[in-house]
């Protein structure tokens, strides 16, 4: 395994910290939650016998920095980050681009804005809710989320958001009965994940949630665009607008190795799943 390149990028209210590994065509991986950068080591590594393979914290997240730390967060404003990264890395070339949840939101918000710099795009899980059906209890759970971390806390404003993701949560234990033993590598991570938390739950969530996609300007782009969902998430909320999405938009829903965080705890399988999606 080859340490990879590190850099710092400027961008509009922040600085992006990136990394570059392998050589081939560029494919920019772009993280959800809170995991940043070090959530796709995993897939990265293995990626990178084949690609150019990118990846980042997002502004806010670990160590991408936001000039105010106060500041609202806008999908518009993550995707355009993504895009200065495609023109510092892949300068006037289309590029391959993978999302995972709110990383998933900004690479759909991409396509939509500038579809010539992309090749094509997978997104996994992202979970545009206001696209379904049943929107309005949705934006009803956003609203509970930040009224329960306004007034009790991080912790069980989490406990809220967790009972209105899953489908088969245990109301003794508050876990889900889907939960799976984390690797190594990935249980070593969870102090960046608590850290980023509040600035998850408190800006990105609530911004990215409530993101309704151009649908039928997708509709005009869905030859360049995979839907995924993870196949021990059938039926949760992330997984519900990956599959709306891709009934509306005529295509196969493309089904990924483990749930919502597959790509953390299936790392070699979900690799290579994302490597078939880009061969078509």
């Amino acid at each position: 395994m080859t340490a990879p390149t590190i850099g710092r990028l400027r961008v509009d209210g922040a600085t992006l910290h990136h990394e570059v590994r392998g050589q081939g065509p560029l494919l920019l991986l772009i993280p959800g939650g809170t995991g940043g950068t070090a959530s796709l080591t995993g897939i990265a590594d293995d990626l990178a016998a084949e690609y150019t393979v990118a990846t980042y914290d997002p502004r806010g997240i670990s160590r991408s920095t936001l000039d105010d730390p106060d500041a609202e967060q806008h999908v518009a404003e993550h995707a355009d980050d993504a895009l200065r990264l495609l023109d510092l890395l892949s300068p006037g070339e289309p590029a391959r681009v993978f999302g995972s949840s709110s990383g998933a939101i900004a690479a759909l918000h991409l396509l939509l804005t500038r579809p010539e710099r992309l090749e094509r795009v997978v997104a996994h899980e992202p979970p545009v809710v206001e696209v379904l059906p049943d929107a309005a209890e949705h934006r009803a759970l956003v609203a509970r989320v930040e009224e329960t971390f306004r007034t009790r806390g991080l912790m069980p404003a989490m406990a809220v958001f967790a009972a209105g993701l899953s489908k088969d949560e245990d109301p003794d234990t508050g876990a889900s009965k889907s939960e799976v033993e984390l690797p190594p590598q990935a249980a070593a991570r969870a102090e960046q994940t608590l850290a980023g938390l509040p600035y998850f739950i408190g800006r990105i969530a609530p911004a990215f949630m409530s993101y309704t996609p151009d649908l039928h300007r997708l509709e005009t782009l869905s030859d360049r665009l995979v839907l995924a969902g993870g196949r021990e998430s059938i039926g949760e909320l992330p997984y519900r607008p990956a599959a709306f999405l891709a009934e509306r938009l005529g295509t196969e829903l493309q089904h990924f190795p483990g749930g919502h965080v597959g790509l953390t705890t299936h790392p070699t399988e979900f690799g290579e799943a994302l490597r078939k999606a880009f061969r078509g």
